[in-house]
């Protein structure tokens, strides 16, 4: 089917997908320009003192460890200056778990009887944070020791490029999240679409304009008898449980509408994280969203789904404290929601957005490479939400904070 628009002037019309050429060329050659097709992603090094907080260890703590030979050594440079790789941090936890005395622990991975933790990122307008939020709370829970997988479940596929795949060239038939879920004979194990990213510790699923075809597929299966009993919302958390063991936390980036992708993740999770942006009318939108959730799950529990969350948190994102209508709705909100609205707020900062340029996270960027009270101003921020989460993924464990 072509669509076409008139121009201005009342000449010939344009083809829409001639915009969608012209606009996915220049895209591509401005990827290009900071990201060559043949690049890979690469994690820089940390310093001693980075490290060392990292650990929740002093600095000199640390440096005695390096003098003295004890654990994994880092580079050290002609200067002296010591720098640690992420596989370095992951090892010195390790090390310091087997040479301390009882009753201190560095790694902070699940224990028996401990559930994976399975927490989905949604919400049902774009642009309010959901890739940013998950990407981020990824890579911190990492640095902070854990074992986690994230899975892009938007076709869109911002987080899988994020976390340095390109959906369009490295992401093949069968090697989004569909290929474990879908309905055929093509179905493949969970394991088998998992990849390592750059970011030792964390995996991915990645993601493509192929999940698009689960939302296809699933009213097909709905009305037939012989697939019924694998109802589309028990397929994630059916291709989870085969991978539980390797993990101590999921993180799910749902796309921006409550379809059979979304719900599948809802039905999956443990926990709820909805990003917000606190302007009227994305709230406005997120009530509706909240409705039609509630309307659709119910009727995911009449078909006999277990639909229940440990935690459902609300959290501000792209937040500006100088704004006084964003400060009075987010006033309103925790005045509404209570203690479940985060007490951190996702503020919004030229930082995140100037490491996205290159497609980096904040936590990837060096605190060098920008200026420095903006990055420290945008790192405490998310350090600050994203320990929230931590604490409320332990509470779930029956940990203390």
């Amino acid at each position: 089917m072509q669509i076409e628009a008139a121009d201005s002037q009342g000449g010939p019309s344009v083809e829409v997908g001639e915009y969608a050429a012209i606009l996915r060329s220049q895209l591509q050659a401005m990827t290009t320009a900071f990201y060559p097709p043949t690049a890979h992603k690469s994690l820089r090094k940390f310093t001693s003192g980075e490290a060392a907080k990292i650990l929740g260890l002093s600095d000199s703590r640390l440096r005695q460890l390096s003098i003295e030979g004890n654990g994994p050594q880092p580079e050290i440079t002609p200067t002296g200056r010591r720098f640690y790789t992420l596989s370095d941090l992951h090892a010195l936890r390790e090390y310091l778990d087997q040479t301390t005395k009882a009753g201190r622990t560095y790694s902070p991975r699940r224990r028996p009887g401990e559930d994976l933790q399975v927490i989905s990122v949604v919400n049902f307008k774009g642009g309010s944070g959901k890739t940013t939020t998950s990407a981020h709370l990824a890579q911190y829970l990492v640095l902070k020791g854990y074992r986690v997988l994230a899975i892009d479940l938007d076709p869109q596929a911002s987080l899988s490029a994020l976390l340095g795949i390109q959906p369009e060239l490295e992401v093949g038939p069968g090697e989004t999240l569909y290929g474990a879920i879908r309905y055929d004979d093509e179905q493949r194990p969970l394991r088998d679409v998992i990849r390592p990213t750059y970011f030792t510790g964390l995996d991915l699923i990645a993601g493509n304009l192929e999940l698009m075809e689960f939302e296809h597929e699933t009213p097909k299966a709905l009305v037939d008898r012989a697939q019924r009993d694998a109802m589309f919302f028990t397929r994630v958390a059916q291709a989870l449980e085969t991978v539980a063991d390797d993990y101590d936390v999921v993180i799910i980036d749902c796309p921006p509408q409550l379809g059979f992708l979304t719900l599948s993740a809802l039905c999956a999770a443990t926990s709820l994280l909805i990003t917000v942006h606190p302007q009227m009318l994305d709230v406005a939108s997120m009530s509706q969203f909240l409705t039609m959730m509630e309307e659709l799950l119910d009727v995911v529990r009449e078909a006999g789904g277990a639909v229940t969350f440990d935690n459902l948190r609300f959290l501000v994102t792209r937040y500006e404290p100088q704004d006084g209508p964003q400060t009075r709705i987010t006033a309103m909100l925790r005045n509404l929601f209570g203690e479940a609205v985060l007490t951190s707020a996702m503020v919004k900062s030229s930082a995140v957005s100037d490491a996205g340029l290159t497609k980096q996270t904040l936590y990837e960027v060096g605190r060098e490479s920008m200026n420095r009270q903006t990055y420290d101003r945008a790192i405490d921020s998310l350090d600050a939400v994203n320990g929230e989460i931590e604490a409320m993924i332990r509470k779930s464990w029956g940990r203390k904070p």
